[in-house]
């Protein structure tokens, strides 16, 4: 048989049922084995096919979909979303395809093949692996590779195949010798003492707090639901947790960040002790100033990567190496861990003294505020939804800060690189990954314009997606950044410094995607509750003014030596009333 056939066949028994991909030169023989046995998905450019990749791969619940790109410009597109699912620990096969063996430059001179480019050593950096298949492998080999980001610490893994050992023949039965090397779980066995001392600080703990991590997988989660009730413990979630713990939950608390939630980072920053399951605790989830992580209280993390456990920031009290899922059933298995409700009532009281949306927003009138629409989307969403925040910027942050999860949806973004341009891609596999559910997106007018075309993959496959677009005219953090430190100079943010935006109800009609507009009390607009209830893909626009104020926020301050430092998380923009932070601050000293 042909080698390409054989190497699909090994997919489809590794479960993979799906394929997103840019047709080339240098994949043919893939392309059409592929088609034989897997539902392939056409997208216009190799980034949203990675982005594709990996949020089917987090919502789906039947089947894997991998990425298949030519040689040359196809490996350097994906290279974004690669990049992106490395930082996050997810899962993402890509195939690449490469010139014939025999054009191989192979480091001697910088090309020989057309299209050639080494995509092995480029793709090194972001990969838990990356080969090149010079030589035609075993059933075993290849199952070993391919599926060698798919446990542990997860990450893409990039294989490179020749056209000429694409269309090979081989002998099939020599190639099948041996198993399906199906992946098995690595993390170090934790020893049932160090479980014990987490059980026992969590029993002597005043004011403890869990944080959940990405690292937490949503199967764990919906089943540790209950117990986590029974616990009494207040629970917090990452933003990779984000769908981990619905917001009715009576132990939630929030989602702490740099750019989280204020209460949740005040309620976080007065625990006397914080396990932190399943996160990395990156500066995004301690702040810069990490020397002020958990002031007044001890920190246990457990990771399975002991890198991220040894990089000195923020100061951890108890490491402890292995899978966060088993330490999280291990402790809610246990009993006796006396009563928290002081601390937990104080928690709710600070929960309900600082609003989601900050009375010192300021927006036009004319304008809609995005935090209040953000409010009214969770509202409106339903426990089937797929929820899609965009990866960076002002719409990001808003959903991050005030969308409400409920239980039975799915949530996910990809902060950790923050492109601009993910929503699109990631919503799109997010759709085939749903079957049907609704998927809404909700998406800065920048950043989309950064992948708007894939609008046609939409169209075509007649997606059940509904895009929120924040019509700003441009980069709202940017601009910003730039009025807050550059006394208002703005350079290439919007359409008056440069910035090219379409005109997006022409776009949008296009590509055959009915678009409203929508303003104030459009949640009880009958055209606009028919077209979000409708099948297939919407498009809706949400006015918000350029210089809409985006706000809590983490800033920095001036040292009593004059130096600058970022306040820590805690001690978020703007300040307080004084009323609020006296009962807001009880076990802190805020100066």
């Amino acid at each position: 048989m042909k080698y390409s056939d054989q190497l699909v066949t090994w997919l489809s028994d590794l479960g993979y049922t799906h394929c997103f991909f840019v047709a080339g030169g240098n994949i043919m023989h893939l392309v059409e084995s592929c088609s034989q046995k897997l539902t392939c998905v056409p997208v216009v450019h190799e980034v949203a096919a990675g982005i594709a990749v990996e949020y089917f791969n987090e919502v789906s619940e039947r089947g894997r979909a991998f990425a298949l790109v030519t040689a040359g410009p196809g490996m350097t597109n994906i290279l974004t979303a690669m990049a992106g699912a490395y930082l996050e620990s997810r899962e993402m096969l890509v195939i690449g395809g490469q010139v014939k063996v025999e054009d191989l430059a192979r480091g001697k001179v910088r090309q020989r093949g057309i299209q050639e480019i080494d995509g092995v050593e480029i793709a090194k950096p972001v990969t838990v692996k990356s080969v090149l298949m010079d030589r035609v492998w075993t059933c075993e080999e290849f199952s070993e590779l391919t599926e060698a980001g798919s446990s542990g610490r997860k990450g893409p893994v990039f294989l490179e195949v020749p056209l000429d050992l694409q269309g090979a023949h081989v002998n099939e039965g020599e190639l099948n010798r041996g198993t399906i090397a199906k992946a098995k779980p690595i993390f170090n066995e934790i020893p049932h003492e160090k479980l014990m001392e987490v059980v026992s600080l969590l029993k002597k703990a005043a004011r403890p707090v869990l944080l959940l991590g990405g690292g937490i997988s949503r199967a764990t989660a919906a089943r540790m639901l209950d117990r986590l009730e029974v616990l009494g413990v207040p629970v917090m979630v990452t933003w990779n947790g984000l769908d981990r713990v619905p917001d009715n939950h009576p132990m939630f608390f929030g989602r702490p960040n740099t750019w989280g939630q204020r209460s949740a980072n005040i309620l976080m920053q007065q625990a006397d002790l914080l396990v932190a399951l399943g996160t990395r605790l990156g500066l995004q989830q301690t702040g810069f100033n990490w020397n002020q992580f958990i002031p007044v209280g001890k920190v246990v993390q457990v990771d399975c990567d002991p890198s991220e456990l040894q990089k000195g920031h923020p100061r951890v009290d108890f490491p402890i190496c292995g899978d966060a899922n088993l330490v999280l059933e291990f402790i809610t298995g246990q009993t006796g861990y006396g009563d928290h409700s002081e601390w937990v009532s104080f928690c709710r009281k600070v929960k309900g003294l600082i609003p989601l949306d900050d009375p010192q927003n300021c927006g036009g009138i004319e304008f809609i505020s995005p935090y209040q629409f953000c409010l009214r989307l969770s509202e409106l969403s339903t426990n089937h939804d797929v929820i899609v925040p965009c990866s960076s910027g002002g719409a990001n942050t808003v959903m991050q800060q005030t969308f409400q999860v409920k239980q039975g949806q799915r949530a996910l973004n990809s902060g950790g690189l923050a492109s601009m341009g993910y929503g699109l891609g990631g919503a799109i596999g997010a759709a085939f990954a749903a079957n049907g559910r609704r998927v809404i997106l909700v998406e800065g007018d920048g950043g989309f314009a950064q992948n708007l075309q894939e609008l046609g993959t939409v169209t075509v496959n007649r997606l059940n997606l509904k895009i929120f677009l924040f019509d700003n005219n441009g980069y709202a953090s940017i601009r910003m950044t730039q009025k807050n430190y550059f006394d208002g100079h703005s350079v290439g943010c919007d359409s008056e410094t440069g910035l090219g935006i379409p005109n997006w109800e022409c776009l949008f009609a296009a590509f055959g995607i009915p678009v409203i507009r929508i303003s104030d009390g459009y949640q009880k607009d009958k055209c606009f509750l028919d077209l979000f209830e409708s099948q297939g893909p919407a498009a809706f626009l949400v006015r918000i003014d350029p210089n809409q104020t985006y706000f809590p926020k983490i800033s920095s301050r001036v040292r009593p030596d004059g130096a600058m430092e970022s306040n820590p998380l805690h001690l978020m923009s703007p300040e307080l009333p004084a009323n609020v932070a006296a009962e807001v601050f009880r076990y802190l000293q805020v100066t």
